[in-house]
């Protein structure tokens, strides 16, 4: 399937029902599962992801195939590994090319039975539940914090707890900080001091607890406002304080005229005038998932960038870094990569490589198609294939953007 977009407008004004937080949904429905807690999860999200996780919970089964939820192979292989009981899981082609040695490792260590099914450091996984002990596992601070939260997440239900040291710098520690701020709403404690976490063993305690909105899917509509002249959106439900790190992107958008002040139900992004940054520096360590966002904004706007901290950015869903250069350079926009971890462009358009209808390919990553469609706004009609794959964090992207006035037809 391949959806045509096009947007002529220039003002938007309109509310936005945002979907709920992914992040937080899929961490609570983990601590949920290890509290046995009576009360319901409110505002679950209903992403793809999401409900992978939780069908793979309420399970009778001890076989499990998570597609391409990477958070949810992550998470599930470390709570799996303290249920008694002989699991396997497996997902995508994709996910079985995404490593998982670092995890695996560091619970086999803890006197986890986990063994490979096919590849080494791959799934499919098969997982002996066991009687997990704590003691100190040195993980490099730069892997995929869904490691270290996967952890972290098991920790207090230990034997003594767990401590984590981590080496060198520490990638996207706001999903860290998301993870142990939202195990303390449950009840748990723990110490972090410099590069060191210690969670000691201690219970879940259950409570009624609502899911707030997704911040890495506001950032597409703080996107279009900088995109279009002007406008007003209410993004309902979000926060400003809020426990995701992706909350930082609202400082970002003032460089683009956004501006976001704090109401009773959601947050209100106004603009009123055109601004544009010579150049846009950012460094992307704590917000891996926003890369996309601001890579397709700023070649929509033709502004000169570079981005740094995108080192997970290849073990994603596809390739990141690889993905931004082949779909950008569509639009005539050639990204280099200056060192592992970098990305920049210059701000020159090759004319000649430039596509009349660029077609979007998404590699089964909904942050390709939920990044690039937006570009529409710069008076550019394009392709994107297999739109669909936005179910995995926004189901309802394309009916709400045709209520902003985008013209979203499928191609025969």
């Amino acid at each position: 399937m391949i959806y045509n977009i096009s947007a002529n407008t220039k003002n938007i004004t309109g509310r936005i029902n945002l979907p709920a937080s992914k992040s937080i949904s899929n961490r609570a429905l983990i601590i949920h599962a290890l509290c046995y807690s009576p009360y319901p999860l409110h505002n679950l999200s209903d992403s793809d992801d999401t409900k992978v996780l939780q069908t793979a919970l309420n399970s009778n089964s001890n076989k499990f195939d998570i597609g391409h939820a990477g958070t949810a192979m992550r998470f599930l292989t470390a709570f799996l590994a303290k249920i008694a009981g002989l699991w396997e899981i497996t997902g995508s082609e994709r996910m079985q090319q995404r490593p998982i040695g670092i995890l695996v490792d560091a619970l086999n260590k803890l006197g986890a039975n986990i063994e490979y099914l096919e590849n080494d450091n791959y799934p499919p996984l098969k997982i002996l539940g066991s009687h997990l002990k704590g003691e100190t596992i040195e993980l490099d601070g730069s892997i995929s914090s869904q490691y270290i939260s996967a952890l972290l997440l098991i920790a207090p239900t230990i034997e003594n707890g767990l401590t984590l040291k981590l080496k060198g710098e520490i990638t996207s520690r706001s999903y860290i900080e998301l993870t142990l701020n939202l195990m303390t709403k449950f009840g748990v404690q723990y110490q972090w001091n410099e590069n060191e976490i210690n969670v000691p063993e201690q219970t879940y305690l259950p409570i009624d607890f609502t899911i707030e909105a997704d911040w890495s899917g506001a950032s597409y509509w703080y996107q279009i406002l900088a995109l279009v002249d002007a406008g007003d959106i209410l993004l309902e439900n979000l926060q400003l304080k809020s426990l995701q790190g992706d909350a930082n992107i609202a400082s970002w958008f003032e460089e683009f005229g956004v501006y976001s002040i704090q109401k009773s139900d959601g947050i209100l992004i106004s603009k009123r005038e055109n601004i544009i940054p010579k150049k846009l520096n950012l460094d992307f360590i704590e917000n891996p998932d926003i890369a996309q966002t601001m890579a397709c904004l700023c070649v929509a706007k033709t502004i000169p960038f570079s981005f740094t901290g995108l080192k997970t950015l290849k073990i994603k869903e596809t390739n990141r870094i690889a993905a931004l250069q082949n779909e950008l350079a569509k639009f005539g926009a050639e990204l280099t990569e200056p060192k592992h971890g970098e990305l920049a462009w210059d701000g020159t358009i090759n004319f000649a490589q430039k596509e009349e209808i660029p077609t979007i390919k998404t590699y089964h990553d909904h942050r390709m198609a939920l990044a690039f469609t937006p570009m529409a706004l710069a008076r550019i009609n394009l392709q994107i294939e297999n739109p669909m794959v936005i179910t995995k964090s926004y189901p309802n992207f394309w009916k709400d953007l045709k209520k902003n006035g985008f013209v979203i037809s499928e191609n025969d």
